[in-house]
């Protein structure tokens, strides 16, 4: 058995496990922990199938970007474990019936005549300075150019409604708004007021006031 196939399988039997522990810890904290040590564990996974792209794009992404912020969340949200596994036993048929049938229908898809070795084509030798990721990235911006950019507009959507759904306005502070702004002119900024020049005193006055 070659190096690549015992670390693929040792990282196989890692990405395996984490998974479980996600599902399966007590503590959120603990199970977001898992889950960045499968996305990492995933990572080496495609760097052994030579898909340096899609691995530095899951560490970057998901371990570096998505599974902070859901770790913040997590810690920061006062979250009752007890509550939530009360109906864990009451549900854990219907899990398990759900369970079985993705399991079969991973199995079928598996067992297609796609995913056969004998049909799949001989890997080709390929050049010392191929780059997988200029080839995705041609591949990206020519031939799914507009279902690309259909993606982020989607994702763009779902990110600026998600802040909508969840903006709450706080009386309390202090804040701007733009139209106002906007539709103040320029008479209701500036107010002149008519102040009367005070009278100076003479001399004399102000000598008989030192005086007395």
């Amino acid at each position: 058995m070659s190096f690549p196939t015992i670390c693929f399988y040792l990282f196989s039997a890692i990405l395996v496990f984490a998974g479980l522990r996600v599902i399966t810890a007590r503590n959120p904290v603990h199970a977001v922990l898992y889950l960045v040590l499968a996305f990492f564990t995933s990572g080496m996974i495609w760097m052994l199938m030579q898909a340096e792209f899609l691995a530095i794009a899951i560490v970057l992404i998901y371990v570096g970007a998505v599974m902070v912020l859901f770790l913040f969340v997590v810690m920061m949200l006062d979250i009752n474990v007890d509550k939530m596994r009360e109906g864990f036993w009451r549900y854990l048929p219907v899990g398990l019936v759900v369970a079985a049938i993705m399991v079969a229908e991973m199995a079928m898809v598996l067992n297609g005549r796609y995913f056969r070795l004998e049909n799949q084509p001989a890997p080709q030798a390929v050049d010392a300075g191929y780059s997988n990721a200029q080839d995705l990235a041609r591949v990206i911006f020519t031939d799914y150019a507009y279902p690309f950019e259909l993606a982020s507009l989607i994702l763009l959507v779902a990110m600026i409604s998600a802040v909508m759904l969840t903006y709450r306005r706080r009386e309390s502070i202090k804040h701007m708004d733009p139209a106002a702004q906007i539709a103040v002119k320029a008479k209701d900024r500036l107010v002149i007021h008519s102040i009367p020049a005070e009278k100076e005193e003479s001399g004399a006055e102000s000598t008989a006031e030192v005086t007395k």
